[in-house]
């Protein structure tokens, strides 16, 4: 099946797998995927993620271990909400001093500048901008 925005679709697979209680969501693999997962682990919004070769002869496959939090019965997803702000039908670009606060500083935003992809406080110290991928709280 082809995605055309294959970003807001592994952030819906993550959203939907959080809600549903599964402990592994699978999507095809890319490097902006994978450089979003480490973004994720590095700040405790999933507990890991590992790339593995899918059925397929050539395509690969990326593994995200969900975090949550709580008992058995009462546990609840540590991602509580995702947004994709920037999407292929409308490029959403930002300059450094223009970076979003996400919830006051409790959750991140995602940005891809010319020095990779990184967090939003990451990209203000450096004093670099770029497009705004996503949101994450």
């Amino acid at each position: 099946m082809s995605v055309n925005d294959p970003i807001a679709d592994m952030l819906t697979r993550i959203r939907n797998g959080a809600m549903a209680g599964q402990s592994v969501v699978a999507m095809p693999n890319s490097k902006i995927k994978v450089e979003i997962a480490r973004i994720l682990k590095e700040e405790g919004f999933i507990e890991g993620y590992e790339v593995v070769d899918g059925e397929k002869v050539f395509i690969k496959t990326l593994r995200i271990k969900l975090k949550y939090v709580g008992e058995r019965r009462q546990r609840t997803p540590v991602i509580t909400g995702l947004e994709r702000v920037s999407r292929p039908g409308r490029r959403v670009y930002t300059q450094k001093s223009d970076i979003p606060w996400v919830l006051a500083g409790m959750g991140i935003a995602i940005l891809s500048t010319p020095k990779g992809v990184m967090t939003g406080q990451r990209a203000r110290q450096l004093g670099v901008g770029g497009e705004l991928l996503c949101k994450v709280w």
